[in-house]
């Protein structure tokens, strides 16, 4: 049994002892090793900063675990199918959707999860950069081959999107909306962004990298001066800390969910469930293509590919693929 699956074992009777203790003995049957093998074991956990208190003749209790999303919390109760049959937690990386995608190219299985407490260099749209404070926050990127011609990629987007917002309404109760094409926002302020990152050939997705970046405990003080527009977590919208683990979960449950009826049932559906948490359709809004200028109009809605549409001045329907969209 490897160290990891050592520790998952103890994590898990302790779980099922509640508030009791288990004894060495029976770590040490469980584990088929000897008690000296299970406290160090033991010990790497109470290095990971769980706190396990031990009593002689009575044995090791779990009293408390870090506020981390430690691949042994991220697995404890994890109900996916695909997303998550690998994860891998970095205490810090220069950023989760670089090592994911290395891992892809690898040749690493689909639903692969890549996990940090900080990036050194978290990324967002268009070589912007992701703020990543270690403790806060969420930094995933999870690894998809999925059987589509490489134009139907940025169909993953809105599907992220969506299980971003719902696992915010189901932890914290928030009601969050989205900003084309792939922000989620609480009260108009940005609480979420996501970029996937492609790999390809002429006919097929070889593999796609779903980066997703969530504020969850970041104070005021925490954001940077510079941002483009103005930020929020969890905790200051909610009011109340969110356990960084236990969202990962959900996110990921809810990400496997979506992904599988995608998958099945096609786009329609998932794109018309994102687009029923847009606030700008039916608003004015201006698009900054960049090199190509920018376009005024009215928001009518997605199209099957994910493109924004717009209604123009003069009654006709501008395609927009790429930009950042600004309300009037």
């Amino acid at each position: 049994m490897s160290a990891t699956g050592a520790r998952e074992t103890i994590l898990n009777l302790f779980r099922q002892a509640s508030a009791g203790y288990v004894s060495g003995a029976r770590l040490s049957e469980v584990l088929g090793v000897s008690r000296t093998a299970v406290w160090k074991q033991i010990e790497q956990l109470r290095q990971l900063g769980y706190r396990i208190e031990a009593i002689p003749s009575r044995g090791y209790r779990l009293c408390d675990v870090p506020d981390l999303p430690l691949a042994e919390e991220l697995r404890s109760g994890l109900a996916t199918r695909r997303i998550g049959r690998e994860i891998r937690y970095l205490a810090e990386t220069d950023s989760t959707n670089r090592q994911a995608y290395a891992l892809g190219e690898a040749g690493a299985d689909e639903g692969l999860v890549v996990i940090a407490d900080r990036q050194s260099a978290g990324k967002g749209r268009m070589g912007r950069t992701w703020a990543s404070p270690p403790g806060v926050n969420l930094y995933v990127s999870i690894l998809l081959r999925p059987p589509l011609p490489p134009q139907a990629a940025p169909q993953l987007t809105f599907i992220s999107t969506l299980a971003v917002s719902r696992a915010i309404a189901a932890v914290s109760g928030l009601a969050p909306t989205h900003k084309w094409p792939n922000d989620v926002l609480i009260d108009g302020r940005k609480v979420a962004g996501l970029l996937n990152e492609l790999s390809a050939e002429s006919d097929r997705i070889r593999f796609v990298v779903l980066g997703i970046g969530v504020n969850l405990n970041m104070t005021a003080e925490q954001f940077p001066a510079d941002l483009r527009m103005p930020a929020t977590s969890l905790l200051l919208a909610g009011g109340r800390p969110v356990p960084r683990a236990l969202f990962a979960r959900t996110l990921l449950e809810e990400l496997d969910a979506l992904y599988a009826e995608f998958l099945l049932h096609g786009p329609a559906p998932l794109l018309a469930a994102w687009e029923e948490r847009c606030d700008l359709v039916g608003k004015p809004v201006e698009v900054d293509e960049g090199g190509s200028g920018l376009v005024r109009g009215t928001v009518s809605g997605i199209d099957r590919d994910g493109a924004l549409l717009l209604t123009l001045a003069d009654g006709s329907t501008a395609r927009i693929l790429a930009g950042d969209v600004r309300q009037c």
